[in-house]
């Protein structure tokens, strides 16, 4: 051992305890989620709306809950939930519109 090596006696104070009350998280966040909900359903009637055939329904549908997943996880999702919206809304459609010339032509072939 070393030669310097001495014991240094130790004092330690009362113990102090203390509360930890973590703040919930939620509200904020929720209240966000919830005004997403809305913003998406508003957008969606909306595009509803312009459309009267009923099978691009479940295209939008569809393209407004991916929109609204991407928005979420994004900074901003109320910002950015619109545009995302259109592009998916647009690209939805016209894979529809794609789908029902491809159904068309198929009947035209079968029924020759």
């Amino acid at each position: 051992m070393n030669a310097d090596y001495r014991r240094v006696p130790t004092r330690f104070g009362p113990e102090t305890g203390f509360e930890v009350k973590p703040a919930a998280p939620g509200p904020f966040r929720a209240w966000q989620e919830a005004e997403l909900e809305r913003l998406k359903a508003r957008s969606l009637s909306e595009w509803l709306e312009t459309r009267q055939d009923p099978q691009f329904g479940d295209q939008l549908r569809r393209a407004a809950d991916e929109a609204a997943a991407l928005a979420w996880v994004t900074r901003y999702p109320l910002l950015v939930f619109p545009a995302l919206f259109e592009e998916k809304a647009a690209v939805a459609l016209l894979r529809a519109e794609r789908q029902e010339q491809v159904r068309q032509r198929s009947r035209e072939l079968l029924a020759v």
